[in-house]
C-alpha cells in the first residue's frame, strides 16, 4: 500500500524538536538528511551532527487524518513543510538494479549474486551484502580490494577485522589466502558475512566469524580493517600484535586529513607505504618491523 511523507524543512538547532514531534504524532519512522549538500564525513567521539539545512521526514500510514495531526504538531509558518505520496515498492529491488559488477583489477571483478559476472573464468566476488556495509562502489573499500590484488597471498593467514559484509576477507581468499577470521561488533555483518563466504563456495572454516572479544590473540600475516580513523587509533594497541613480524597491514576508512594521526598510531612498529588516495579517502598499508 503507498504511504505519506510529511517533510519538514527545519534546521540545524530545531530538527530534534521536529524528530520527536513527528514521533509523538505516530510516526512509523523519523529520518533526518542534508537539504543542502553539506558533507559530514566523520564525526569526533561522543558527537551527533546535524547538517545546517535539514530536512526531517516523518512516514505515516495513507490513511492518517493530515488535518488532525497538522493541528496537533502545530506546524510552524516560518519553515517549509509538505506531504508527499511514497509509491509502495519492493525496496530491496529497486537497491539492486543499481548495483552492478564492477573490475577492480584485471580478471578480478566483484559481481552482485543476481547478476552472471561479464568475465566467468575470472576471480569473481560474489557479494550480497544485505544490511551490512560493504559493497565495493565506495573508495575506502575499493582501494583495499586493488591492494589485496597486488599482493602474494598464496598460504597466509588473514584478519578482516570490522569484516562488514566480508567482502574484504573473501577477496583475500579467492586471491589465494589460507583462511581469513572476521571480526565485527555488529551481529548482521557476522550473517552476511558467512552468507557471502558461502555464496562464494567457501568452507565455514575458511572464514570464520566473532565478535572482538572473542578475536584469538595469535598473530597472521595479513590484517585489513576498513573502519574509521578514530576507531583505527583508539585500536592500534590491540591490532598491532595481531600481525606477524614481516607481516601487512591494510586500513582504511580514513579521509586524508586523518591519515597522519593513524600512521602516528602505528609507525613504532610498522614502517608505511606511500599512501593511496582516491577523492578525499586514504587507504595505508604498512610492513611489519
Amino acid at each position: 500500500m503507498p504511504w505519506l511523507e510529511l517533510r519538514i524543512d527545519t534546521d540545524r538547532d530545531a530538527a530534534p524538536r521536529w524528530e520527536k514531534a513527528l514521533l509523538k504524532a505516530g510516526a512509523l519512522s523519523v529520518t533526518l538528511q542534508d537539504n543542502a549538500d553539506q558533507p559530514i564525513f566523520e564525526p569526533a567521539l561522543g558527537e551527533t551532527p546535524l547538517w545546517q539545512a535539514t530536512r526531517v521526514t516523518g512516514l505515516f500510514d495513507s490513511e492518517v487524518d493530515t488535518a488532525k495531526l497538522e493541528r496537533q504538531m502545530q506546524l510552524p509558518v516560518d519553515a517549509f513543510w509538505q506531504w508527499q505520496l511514497l509509491e509502495d515498492k519492493d525496496w530491496e529491488r529497486e537497491w539492486m538494479k543499481d548495483f552492478h559488477p564492477i573490475p577492480v583489477a584485471e580478471h578480478f571483478w566483484i559481481c552482485p549474486s543476481w547478476i552472471t559476472p561479464p568475465e566467468p573464468d575470472a576471480v569473481n566476488l560474489l557479494l550480497d551484502p544485505g544490511l551490512a556495509f560493504g559493497t565495493g562502489t565506495h573508495p575506502t573499500t575499493f582501494m583495499c580490494l586493488e591492494w589485496l590484488s597486488r599482493q602474494t597471498l598464496a598460504g597466509r593467514t588473514c584478519i578482516d577485522y570490522g569484516c562488514g559484509s566480508g567482502i574484504l576477507g573473501i577477496g583475500a581468499l579467492l586471491l589465494g589466502a589460507t583462511s581469513v577470521l572476521g571480526v565485527d561488533i555488529d551481529p548482521q555483518a557476522l550473517i552476511a558475512t558467512q552468507d557471502n563466504a558461502q555464496r562464494n563456495g567457501l568452507l565455514p572454516e575458511q572464514f570464520p566469524v566473532v565478535f572482538p572479544k572473542a578475536c584469538p590473540p595469535t598473530p597472521v600475516d595479513v590484517l585489513l580493517a576498513n573502519i574509521l580513523a578514530g576507531p583505527l587509533v583508539e585500536l592500534a594497541p590491540e591490532l598491532t600484535p595481531r600481525v606477524k613480524p614481516g607481516g601487512l597491514l591494510c586500513l582504511s576508512g580514513i579521509l586524508h586529513s586523518q591519515a597522519q594521526a593513524v600512521v602516528d598510531a602505528y609507525s613504532a612498529a610498522f614502517d608505511f607505504a606511500p599512501w593511496c588516495t582516491r577523492d578525499e579517502w586514504v587507504c595505508l598499508s604498512a610492513t611489519k618491523r
